[in-house]
């Protein structure tokens, strides 16, 4: 409860910010508070609910921002699915994948890793999915789209309160348990 979502002015979200922080840019007319949490914040001269989610007065032109290519954003673009025999997974089993083996010259490329399954991992071996006879359930590709699920560095699972304002695809993208 000590994290406050920051929206844009069109409701986008952007990052998570700390509260504190979200204080001071309430002070100075940067943001307006969208909704709070139950705490109350007490000064000598004002008290204020702990704020959840703020919004930007004004709007703020997002650059695109290269995605990390991690083990994480991998599981998350392909749904936490071994892209070989489709089984959903929690990620301590699942594995990176590189589609065309390193020793035939496939690189560290979104195109060129996908999550899998360990057995399947296995049963692929330095072949390429034709070679093994393995089929892709989708052709990787880089993200697209909104990249809040892999940028808004949400921590171990969003607040409650932020769940209205985040995009569908971090809902549908959660891990498995």
């Amino acid at each position: 409860m000590n994290r406050t979502l920051l929206l844009n002015a069109t409701y986008e979200p952007l990052r998570v910010i700390s509260w504190q922080r979200a204080v001071s840019m309430l002070c100075v007319g940067k943001v307006e508070v969208v909704k709070s949490y139950d705490r109350v914040l007490k000064a000598v001269s004002w008290s204020l609910h702990m704020p959840a989610v703020v919004r930007l007065v004004s709007f703020v032109q997002r650059q695109r921002m290269r995605i990390a290519m991690t083990r994480h954003n991998i599981f998350l673009r392909d749904n936490y699915q071994c892209q070989y025999c489709l089984k959903k997974l929690p990620a301590r089993d699942l594995t990176r994948d590189h589609v065309i083996p390193r020793s035939k010259g496939g690189g560290m490329t979104w195109e060129n890793i996908v999550a899998a399954c360990v057995g399947c991992n296995r049963d692929k071996g330095c072949r390429t999915p034709e070679e093994a006879n393995m089929h892709l359930a989708k052709k990787p590709e880089p993200p697209r789209g909104l990249l809040g699920k892999y940028s808004l560095n949400l921590g171990t699972k969003p607040e409650e309160s932020w769940k209205d304002f985040l995009s569908w695809g971090l809902r549908r993208h959660k891990a498995p348990v």
